[in-house]
């Protein structure tokens, strides 16, 4: 399947409107870590100067297949709730590992997190959210196959971004089961109506966390 700029470009309009939206908000003393169930990170201060744009393409030059998850996963399908964070799914190989922490410390990053447990917090400039490996237990889903399905798109600038292909990615905010999970659930699963054909085929082009947080 040929990359396409439509999700990348679906991403940017939403950082705008994030911008946007959160231009006159003040700090509250409330990281992403700290979001509710229902209104999750965008209600915090991680959505003030939101841009997880300069990471996900130090991703790419690393050279990393970690995988887009959350919320950012949702907005790239054309999801219209906005978000604070940007969580990613990796494989938890040696390997990937090193291309995280290249991609973290040309962020910004000064405290690399500990990549050998299922789950690790990061914070970068523009950006911070949790890095996920299947071991990670999402409900009763295995998530090792999200990582083969991941879709990818090419950004105008120049770097590609991989992330949840729409299918697993209502799988995993179902096996979350939390109140902003099924919301976020259902406007996925309304767009994947959408972008199919009267045949019941997907269009040609153009269609189509921290779990415990985005």
């Amino acid at each position: 399947m040929s990359e396409t700029t439509d999700a990348a470009l679906r991403l940017r309009r939403a950082i705008a409107r994030t911008r946007q939206a959160t231009r006159d908000r003040v700090p509250a003393g409330c990281r992403p870590e700290g979001a509710d169930d229902v209104r999750g990170t965008f209600a915090t201060d991680g959505a003030l100067g939101f841009d997880p744009f300069p990471f996900l393409r130090a991703l790419h030059d690393a050279g990393s297949q970690a995988v887009v998850i959350g919320q950012v996963a949702g907005l790239l399908h054309g999801s219209t709730e906005l978000t604070g964070d940007l969580d990613l799914l990796w494989d938890g190989t040696p390997d990937e590992a090193r291309a995280l922490r290249a991609a973290l410390t040309a962020c910004g990053c000064t405290e690399l997190p500990d990549l050998g447990r299922e789950q690790a917090g990061y914070r970068v400039t523009g950006a911070d959210g949790d890095l996920c490996t299947p071991v990670l237990r999402w409900g009763d889903l295995d998530v090792t196959p999200c990582l083969a399905r991941a879709e990818t798109t090419r950004d105008p600038v120049g770097f590609t971004v991989r992330y949840a292909a729409l299918d697993d990615l209502i799988r995993m905010r179902r096996a979350l089961g939390r109140p902003k999970d099924h919301r976020r659930a259902e406007e996925l699963a309304r767009l994947r109506r959408m972008n199919r054909t009267p045949a019941g085929r997907p269009p040609a082009e153009g269609g189509g966390i921290s779990p415990r947080r985005a």
